[in-house]
């Protein structure tokens, strides 16, 4: 089973959940992958503190030009969408940080005079903190293709385990590739107008992926009742809402999990957990919908505390 933990903008607490919720689920005996996909500001380790034993880079492929065969046509640059390739003078200049990869200049070469290399553009990495596997890849300073990172990202998925994905903030090309094909999206919002507004954009993005979801609020005590009304309209489920504690604050701040250093919100997270668990199992996904007697049997074990 993948679960989506995502946002429609940054700071509403999308990772101060997921890292608490996996956390949770660990301790109830489940085995649980935690994947950090917002590979451009990865930031769910400061609360985990893990020991990467497993870095690997990821590449994707981009031109080489000889021009020893290069005559300067430019029917490359003509060819090329997305400006990778221009052609001045006679002499080709490649933008790598351009390039999508999809080999139509080397194709549309007459003199064969371009062939397709590697290039690296971030890395993967991987551990366990106690009985968590945690992976997160890491983007390239002045990277732009955060997109083939979190597709290799989300190949390290383990079939066997309650997957939650920390997806990254917003709606763009991130954000989609890292909840597609999830059994669930669960958005984390705030209570505000500029939290409705960004909700709503993130609904849509979730919903012409055809994907269930429900919502987070968080500081549910601050702001006003738009949120919940929206949701009430939409027929959202509200998984979870949590105040605007200073304490939970002061906690996240330290880098320390919500469930460790108070207690008394080890129920609540436990509750999101099972939750969660249940709403992936009431829809099909374009992965195919959770097998049963799998979210049953996670459900079962979120019911009894470790």
């Amino acid at each position: 089973m993948v679960i989506a933990i995502a946002s429609g903008k940054g700071g509403t607490g999308k990772t101060t959940m997921a890292v608490n919720v996996a956390v949770t689920v660990t301790r109830q005996g489940r085995p649980v992958q935690l994947l950090d996909c917002d590979v451009e500001e990865p930031n769910a380790h400061l609360f985990l503190d893990p020991r990467f034993d497993e870095v690997e880079e990821v590449t994707v492929t981009g031109p080489r030009v000889d021009l020893q065969r290069c005559d300067g046509c430019g029917e490359c640059a003509r060819r090329c969408e997305f400006g990778a390739i221009v052609a001045l003078g006679g002499e080709i200049s490649v933008f790598p940080e351009l390039c999508h990869s999809c080999g139509g200049c080397a194709l549309a070469c007459p003199q064969r005079a371009i062939t397709e290399e590697p290039r690296t553009i971030g890395t993967l990495e991987q551990a366990r903190v106690g009985e968590l596997a945690f992976a997160r890849g890491v983007l390239n300073v002045g990277e732009a293709r955060a997109v083939p990172l979190i597709a290799a990202l989300k190949n390290r998925a383990d079939g066997d385990a309650l997957v939650l994905l920390d997806a990254p903030p917003g709606t763009g090309c991130p954000m989609m590739a890292a909840v597609r094909d999830c059994h669930f999206v669960c958005l984390v919002t705030e209570p505000t107008p500029f939290g409705l507004h960004d909700l709503t954009m993130a609904v849509d993005a979730v919903r012409t992926l055809h994907l269930p979801l429900g919502v987070v609020i968080n500081r549910a005590d601050l702001g006003d009742e738009e949120v919940r009304r929206f949701c009430q309209q939409q027929q959202i489920p509200i998984l979870m809402e949590l105040p605007c504690d200073r304490r939970i604050a002061e906690v996240c701040s330290r880098g320390r999990l919500i469930v460790d250093e108070l207690p008394e919100y080890q129920e609540a997270f436990r509750d999101l957990a099972e939750r969660i668990v249940q709403e992936a199992g009431r829809a099909p996904a374009p992965g195919g919908a959770a097998p049963a007697g799998l979210r049953d049997r996670i459900v079962e074990q979120l019911r009894h505390e470790a």
